[in-house]
Parts: structure tokens; sequence; C-alpha cells
């Protein structure tokens, strides 16, 4: 039976019970409001160890004034059901004053791979991702962290602050888990009203059109972004963040990719008003000549 832990210090002393007994701990972040996405990464961590550490803390500080901290979807005894059936051993769900006491004035900057697309539309987001990261880090104290593909930006945020700051801590990202028409499974999902939900689709039929040119032998990364804006403008009503390659290591963007290159797809638009994002990874092929050897 799972068990739910609020503060702070008995969350350490948990951690390092297991520890004491040679077990590992991983732990699963989230901000509630689970889904199949979600629960994937939990049983993901099973894989790892039995003691496995669901955060459910809605974070603050990684929204912006004017974004919707206060109607983010809740239902804690929903998530605790979910999480209890998927195999999580603890709940940590710490109040937003534990977590950032009177006097907290601690924020943690990564630069680099936070500079651009989310970093650019969501200003701060990342500082406050980073922060509650490295506090969720420290009070879980866990061997292996797993996370969601689909907050890519995200997942090489966190890959940089457990390598700066040293945390020996093994970053595990699962693959996204999508709908019957390709969307990204997310909290906010919830929010598209029925006509809207129907058309939301479109990033995934964006991400699979700029897949298929890649395919084709497309390199030049503005060619790929034009068929990604080509795709997404099908449903009029759409407002697009960005909709862009990179490479997908660093997030920088060439003029054009090389054969064996990893490339990110990166999506934000809004739909109504609703936020979505998603992403794949793409290999850039190599040619062939006709005797199929490999042309470099």
């Amino acid at each position: 039976m799972i068990k739910v832990v609020k503060n702070i210090i008995d969350m350490q002393k948990i951690s390092l019970e297991h520890k004491l007994k040679g077990d590992k701990i991983a732990v699963v972040p989230t901000m509630g409001f689970l889904h199949e996405g979600h629960l994937s990464l939990i049983r993901k961590a099973r894989e790892f160890t039995e003691s496995v550490v669901t955060t459910l803390f809605v974070n603050p500080s990684q929204f912006g004034p004017n974004e919707d901290y206060n109607r983010y979807p809740r239902n804690f005894e929903r998530d605790l059901d979910l999480c209890n059936q998927a195999g999580s051993k603890y709940l940590f769900n710490p109040e937003v004053l534990d977590m950032y006491p009177k006097g907290f004035n601690t924020s943690i900057k990564i630069s680099g791979v936070t500079d651009k697309f989310e970093g650019e539309f969501r200003p701060g987001h990342f500082d406050g991702v980073a922060t509650v990261v490295a506090k969720l880090f420290n009070s879980t104290l866990p061997d292996y962290a797993v996370f969601g593909q689909k907050d890519y930006q995200q997942t090489l945020l966190i890959k940089k602050l457990t390598k700066d700051l040293n945390f020996p801590i093994e970053i595990v990202i699962a693959p996204t888990i999508r709908e019957i028409d390709g969307l990204a499974m997310s909290s906010r999902n919830t929010y598209l009203d029925i006509e809207i939900r129907k058309k939301a689709g479109v990033l995934f039929y964006a991400l699979n059109e700029a897949r298929k040119i890649i395919s084709e032998g497309e390199t030049n990364r503005l060619r790929i972004n034009t068929s990604l804006h080509k795709a997404l403008r099908t449903i009029p009503e759409i407002k697009i963040d960005y909709a862009a390659s990179a490479l997908a290591d660093t997030l920088d963007e060439p003029e054009s990719f090389f054969p064996g290159d990893s490339v990110v797809i990166l999506i934000a638009a809004y739909l109504g008003k609703t936020r979505l994002i998603d992403n794949e990874i793409v290999k850039i092929p190599y040619k062939l000549n006709e005797e199929n050897f490999i042309i470099t």
C-alpha cells in the first residue's frame, strides 16, 4: 500500500533508511492530475527498483504571472489511487510553504539549453524548474529519476543540472505516451473543449510531415521548419509560438543537418486558450549509392 509523505525531513529519513538497507530509490517528479503518461514513468521506475517515490507538487515558481497556476487541474485522491495502482511505494506531497518557506531567496539558473524556445516564450520558467527539481532531488535522495520526453527541453536542463551540480543520480528519459490521434498526453489536455480537441492531432501530423521529408533526404533546417508551419496552419485557429528543428543534444540550429545527426523537432502552439507542446527525435539518414554503400 502506498504511503503519503508530506514533510521533507520525513521523506529524507525514509530514503536514508532504504539506502542503509542497500535499496535503490527512483523518483518520478509530477505536478499531479496523473494520466497514462505519468503512470508509464512510474512503471519505468519500477524496472530499476521497488522503492519508487512519486512526487506531487504543483510548483508555483515555474508558472509565469499570466499562466495557469491557480487553475491547473488537481485531484489528490485520484492521483493517490493511480500511483498506488502503478506501483509507487511513496507519494511525496509537500506544501508550498515547506518547499518555499518564508525568506526563501535561492534560484538556480542554467544557461545554454534554456536560452531559446520555451526559455524565450516562458521567461523564468526554467529557473523555477531547475530550482524545484534540485529541491525534490535533495528531498527524495534518489539513485534514478525518470522524466518524459514530451518536455524535451526540460530533459536537457535536468541532465545539465544533474551533471553540473554533481547529483549522483541516473536520469532516465521515457518515451512520450500518445492518444489515439497522436496527441501527446498532458494534464492540460483537459482544458480543450470538444471541437478544439478534434483538431489537436495537428501537432502530431506536423511532426510526421517533418519526419517524412527528412526520411526522403531533406537536410535544410529552414525547409524542415517550413513544412512544420505549413502542416500546423491547416488548422486556422492555431497560434504558433515556435515550430522548429535543432540538433537534439545542444539545440543548435545550423543551416543544414548532416547524415547521422540526431535532430529534435519541437512545437509549441495554442489551440484556443490551451498551450500544447510536442516533439520528435529524428535521425538524418545516410545516403546510399547504387551499390548500397554509404556516401559521406
